[in-house]
């Protein structure tokens, strides 16, 4: 099911507040309930996906272990709401199923051809190892016959220093070195494995929110991909990420 234009009714606050506490066990202080509700309030399209897919939402922050667990899943649902700033962009959370192997959000634009965009948090200092390690983590969730993006969320560093061609090319350098042995540890049927899945990865998105508000972001494009992310798409989900 996928989230549709909608009149912009504001609802009121109780309504919004009755939301976020059907999304979040955290109390009225509690800093993401903060947020939800601030997110909520702004933006009925994201007010509409996020009671859309409400049980899906509550049973992943329920599953959240730990701060870091939930700053994770904060940082799936602002790229969707980022993305539903783009009215030609309609957002599915899940598509693929809840507890399954794909992708996170499942976008259409203007209403015709779908991609699907993997949302992940870089916990680490985003060098060519961390990035790279995080990309193939992700090449396990891209469907085939779809195009598919990557958006890395990063701490610290502005999203255009982060060098993901680098990455991706370290990747490419040990499957071209026919390390076998260092994919199929990684869940992948040697090398053979890794490009089959490699070819899948339209696009890397670098994205950071800074201190004082402003957001970053950057882009990658696989030259490699058999079905690329279309540039169109691209452009407007680049707007987004960096947009107010």
């Amino acid at each position: 099911m996928t989230v549709t234009n909608k009149p912009a009714v504001r609802p009121s606050g109780t309504a919004v507040e009755r939301l976020v506490r059907s999304l979040h066990d955290g109390g009225p202080e509690d800093p993401l309930a903060i947020e939800l509700v601030a997110w909520l309030d702004a933006s009925p399209r994201f007010r509409a996906f996020a009671d859309t897919y409400r049980d899906k939402i509550r049973k992943k922050l329920r599953g959240a272990a730990d701060a870091e667990a939930v700053r994770d899943v904060r940082a799936e649902l602002q790229i969707a709401r980022l993305l539903l700033s783009e009215r030609r962009f309609e957002v599915a959370f899940e598509a693929y199923g809840s507890g399954r192997a794909g992708p996170d959000l499942t976008v259409t634009f203007r209403a015709g051809r779908r991609f699907n965009v993997e949302v992940t948090r870089l916990r680490r200092v985003p060098d060519a190892t961390a990035v790279g390690a995080a990309v193939l983590a992700k090449l396990h969730q891209l469907p085939p016959s779809v195009p598919n993006a990557v958006v890395l969320a990063i701490d610290g560093v502005a999203a255009d220093a982060v060098d993901i061609a680098a990455a991706t090319q370290g990747l490419r350098g040990r499957a071209d070195a026919k390390d076998e042995a260092w994919f199929g540890r990684r869940g992948f049927d040697g090398t053979r494995g890794f490009y089959e899945r490699y070819l899948r990865l339209g696009a890397v998105f670098a994205w950071n929110e800074l201190e004082d508000g402003e957001r970053r972001a950057a882009v990658w494009a696989n030259r490699s991909a058999r079905i690329a992310l279309p540039e169109p798409a691209a452009r407007a989900c680049l707007g987004c990420l960096q947009g107010p």
